[in-house]
């Protein structure tokens, strides 16, 4: 006797056969790296907020091991952006399986406007393909609150910058901007033996929520460009390395009040964002 309450998802083939099916080698070219053991993408699934509201969007999903993970947790609506068509079409038995709460799109990530993907709240909770990673994080990152949360997985050195603090040595352009716009937390590491095939290097999950609105003034184009300048040239001091953006110098440091002896790995999100003001009005005065 067949028991109709059994959920279909729990009768699908598992992901290594899945692989195996539809010959989903990962390729380096779109920065492919299968995560298939079922108790980290569940972990990764259960870091987030409840999955029973608003929409849940994917990146990247490969053969569907994350996805499962979502859906298992409750997931309402899950929207999973793939642009390899093998995997679109690996992916097939688990849109059917999952009675309308899988959307699946074809697309580049980068193109995509993730808040026209379903109602809010909206979070993010993906494997990112490595390649992509971080323009991606800055694209969301400048869509403010649209975007409630991001349950994302970096390779470990880029976790790892997301979250430095002033004077850690990942401290950095990325750090400045993450932080200056959202809360984030170091989730935990995954070995690179998790996936297939094995990274060169290990990866971890972050967490970001979103600010309703970032935490000092500014404007997320003007925190790029102060960043670039100071981390650009970090070990020299601000005096010199701040010299490349065009306005002068001397009146940008007093206008912020920062002292020009320092180098950027000293200065805390709070006077990078009285940077990215004073750029602002020398660059508007000129």
């Amino acid at each position: 006797m067949i028991d109709s309450s059994a959920d279909p998802i729990d009768a699908l083939p598992p992901l290594r056969e899945v692989i195996a099916e539809y010959g989903l080698n990962a390729k380096r070219g779109l920065g492919q790296h299968f995560l298939l053991d079922l108790n980290l993408t569940r972990r990764i699934a259960i870091s987030a907020s409840d999955l029973s509201q608003g929409t849940t969007v994917e990146v990247g999903p490969g053969p569907g091991g994350l996805t499962r993970s979502l859906l298992a947790a409750g997931a309402s609506k899950v929207v999973a952006i793939e642009r390899d068509e093998r995997c679109v079409k690996a992916l097939a038995p688990l849109v059917e399986g999952a009675g309308g709460r899988l959307e699946l799109l074809c697309a580049d990530a980068l193109e995509v406007d993730v808040a026209a993907l379903g109602p809010p709240p909206l979070r993010i909770i993906a494997n990112l393909p490595y390649n992509i990673a971080t323009p991606l994080l800055v694209r969301w990152l400048k869509a403010g609150p649209e975007i409630t949360e991001m349950i994302l997985m970096f390779q470990l050195e880029v976790a790892e910058r997301i979250t430095a603090s002033a004077g850690a040595k990942p401290y950095g352009r990325l750090a400045v901007l993450s932080n200056w716009c959202a809360k984030t937390r170091f989730l935990f590491r995954i070995p690179a033996r998790a996936f297939t095939p094995p990274p060169r290097v290990d990866s971890a999950v972050v967490r970001l929520n979103p600010f309703d609105q970032p935490r000092f003034d500014g404007h997320a184009d003007d925190i790029e460009s102060v960043t670039a300048a100071a981390f650009g040239q970090r070990r020299k001091t601000l005096k010199r390395s701040l010299a490349s953006l065009g306005v002068p110098v001397e009146a940008l440091l007093e206008h912020s009040g920062i002292d020009g002896r320092k180098r950027a790995e000293e200065l805390d999100i709070a006077a990078f964002s009285s940077l990215a003001v004073a750029f602002s009005d020398l660059r508007e005065g000129l």
